[in-house]
């Protein structure tokens, strides 16, 4: 062969995949999540009175007393979904162990004499998990109770209620979103103005 027929051949092999694998893939891949996942291709997003208030996927902080509080978040700027990554620190890392002994001390007088739950204390790996576990959520629930003037009973209701279990009842652990969550607390205990 030619060097101008191989460069023709190279060209036109270029051409053809960068249209297969650069623009028809990705459009065919796009159409049939939209069709057959709309609101997950979307980002799973909750809205309230026509308004986005967030994602079921991505979580976000939240420092008020009278709401459950996310895992801490790893990002420089807290919750940044541009910078998603978390701390990359080893278990023996002064940095790790400081941070998690502060957040320890910080969430302690939630529920004074109760173990903390590990994921109250630390990131997750991608720096902010919309879950915490159900023992993180019962957790908080004497605070959120004082703070709403509701029953440490019917808030430990709405955890139950807002628990995800093990997705096809065997991957991972039983979950609570704690947007979701919120909303429903926002819902039923309408905060104090």
């Amino acid at each position: 062969m030619s060097l101008a027929r191989n460069l023709l051949v190279a060209t036109l092999m270029t051409v053809v995949t960068t249209l297969l694998l650069g623009v028809l893939y990705p459009l065919g891949i796009t159409a049939v999540s939209q069709l057959a996942f709309r609101d997950k291709a979307n980002g799973q997003l909750i809205a309230r009175n026509g308004v986005t208030v967030g994602s079921r996927l991505i979580g976000q902080g939240f420092s008020k007393p009278g709401y459950f509080h996310s895992r801490p978040s790893a990002t420089s700027t807290p919750y940044d979904a541009a910078n998603s990554a978390g701390s990359q620190y080893g278990p023996t890392n002064r940095k790790l162990v400081d941070a998690v002994r502060a957040n320890v001390a910080s969430v302690r007088g939630d529920n004074p004499g109760a173990p903390v739950p590990v994921d109250l204390v630390t990131t997750s790996a991608s720096g902010f998990d919309p879950h915490i576990s159900p023992a993180a959520a019962l957790f908080q629930v004497p605070r959120v109770a004082r703070e709403r003037h509701a029953s440490e009973s019917d808030v430990r209701a709405l955890v139950s209620a807002h628990t995800e279990g093990r997705t096809f009842g065997l991957l991972g652990e039983p979950r609570v979103n704690v947007l979701e969550l919120n909303l429903a607390l926002d819902d039923r205990f309408p905060p104090s103005r």
